[in-house]
């Protein structure tokens, strides 16, 4: 999935005459802390709401002030990971979008990253989820897959969280299954160290729970 399918429909641009003032009027309506500023098609920077706060002259228009981010911005073809890299890095709720000629398209926000992220993990399918822990050194992605597929399962997603000052690193793997007592006896055959194991109706609740607060997080 690359990042001109994920551009949010009918988003609000800012021009440099716009004030600080009509800028965060539209952050709080669109429940984001950052807005570009467009002129035609050219993108010429992402202002933030520390941006204008720090103005003092909210009814100054945009363009009497420098800008605290060096216009950052996605390229229509870049993956969708490299949007979660860049949105994470520099901690913003949303990101422009430029096409190869460098004209602005629209932007990817927070929110809509969210939807794609669960499309990606298979998060609405339904069946368990299973984290092993496992040495570096011992990770292999096929044993790990025939494993569960000789079980009759099948890996919906999978992803590595890995840590720098670890020799380990925890293997996060969603099925197509519910019913997962004969994968997890398989994996303790094969002395797999099995960190934890959710069913589904063991993980609604928790996933709710979790996904309304990253919503009130990213509409604050």
């Amino acid at each position: 999935m690359i990042a001109k399918n994920i551009i949010s429909d009918s988003f609000i641009t800012l021009k440099t005459s716009d004030t600080g003032q009509m800028a965060l009027l539209l952050m709080d309506d669109y429940k984001v802390n950052h807005l570009p500023i467009v002129n035609n098609k050219e993108f010429l920077g992402l202002v933030s709401e520390n941006d204008i706060l720090s103005y003092n002259l909210p009814k100054e228009p945009l363009g009497n002030h420098p800008l605290s981010l060096s216009n950052p911005y996605v390229t229509e073809n870049q993956h969708i990971y490299e949007v979660i890299k860049l949105i994470s890095e520099l901690k913003l709720t949303l990101i422009p979008v430029l096409d190869n000629n460098n004209n602005y398209l629209g932007v990817i926000t927070l929110s809509k990253l969210l939807q794609q992220i669960a499309k990606i993990g298979a998060i609405n399918n339904p069946g368990a989820i299973i984290i092993l822990e496992i040495n570096v050194r011992d990770y292999l992605l096929t044993e790990i897959a025939q494993i569960i597929e000789s079980n009759d399962g099948k890996v919906l997603s999978l992803y590595v969280t890995s840590h720098p000052d670890s020799t380990k690193m925890e293997v996060t793997i969603k099925l197509n299954k519910t019913e997962i007592s004969g994968i997890l006896q398989t994996f303790n055959r094969y002395n797999y160290n099995i960190k934890a194991s959710y069913k589904e109706n063991d993980m609604l609740d928790d996933l709710k729970e979790r996904y309304e607060s990253f919503l009130t997080y990213i509409n604050m």
